[in-house]
């Protein structure tokens, strides 16, 4: 981890909200630069589908004298996912908590990731095992921060708070809140529609009650299902439509807060798994 300069944490207690799109997506949109380094670790042991989304699905790892090497989706954008270890894309990882928890560490220490400039880690839903496992293991290095995503209903909105919870007692930093499928932007005539209305206020409120800073919204855009369906970026696929533009937004968003946070040191971030 010496050679990666950001690491960011995509969370959410919620299932379904859409982290692995937008880890891929953010993924997308900083290796959109040819001069930065872009690696993905997803460690959603049970249900990985980094792999699908980013048209790497069936890939094998290979290992060399520097460790495991990672998954190439471009020149300068890399993937490592349990997802590549499975005979099968059907099969099921039946593991404990202590397996799934020496995964990840040898994710992180015997993965050759090289000179990386942002480390994107896609989490699974909740505040266990595998949350508690990577801050631990990251709290001697400098993390960035998460970046935690939601949608507007209220039932997501209450998971997403016991998120930003677990972020405050782990002393993990927030960089902000995402509101994912926001509306539904009609891909013909841009009219927007409200699929899920937030009924108490959506992520704008619970973030400014949370006292974390909002990145934005991004509607819903049947065209983004079919890219991840794909394993394409909808970025380069459809450049000009308001996801696109609201996804960038969000994205450089999210270097300004990298780039201009200052470091916390390790004594501030040691996480007692036992607690």
């Amino acid at each position: 981890m010496a050679l990666v300069k950001h690491k960011i944490l995509v969370l959410s207690g919620k299932g379904g909200v859409g982290k692995s799109t937008f880890t891929a997506h953010l993924a997308y949109g900083l290796a959109a630069d040819e001069n930065r380094q872009v690696g993905v670790l997803d460690i959603d042991i049970c249900g990985p589908s980094i792999p699908k989304v980013m048209g790497v699905e069936g890939e094998q790892v290979h290992q060399s004298g520097s460790g495991w090497s990672p998954v190439y989706v471009d020149d300068n954008l890399c993937v490592m996912s349990v997802g590549f270890l499975l005979s099968s894309p059907d099969e099921a990882v039946i593991w404990r908590g202590p397996k799934k928890n020496g995964m990840i560490k040898q994710f992180l220490r015997d993965v050759d990731w090289g000179e990386v400039d942002y480390l994107i880690v896609d989490t699974p839903p909740g505040t266990s095992d595998e949350h508690l496992s990577i801050v631990q293991y990251l709290s001697s290095t400098h993390v960035d921060g998460a970046v935690v995503i939601t949608t507007p209903q209220e039932v997501s909105l209450m998971d997403v708070r016991k998120e930003l919870n677990f972020c405050k007692k782990v002393g993990l930093p927030v960089i902000g809140v995402v509101e994912n499928m926001s509306g539904f932007v009609c891909p013909k005539c841009k009219h927007e529609s409200q699929i899920f209305p937030p009924t108490t206020g959506g992520a704008i409120k619970m973030a400014a009650d949370m006292g974390v800073p909002f990145l934005g919204k991004l509607p819903l855009d049947p065209r983004i299902g079919w890219c991840c369906d794909r394993g394409k970026s909808f970025l380069s696929e459809v450049p000009d439509s308001p996801a696109a533009t609201a996804y960038q937004e969000i994205i450089q968003k999210i270097i300004d807060a990298c780039t201009g946070s200052s470091p916390t040191t390790s004594s501030d971030r040691t996480v007692d798994v036992e607690r």
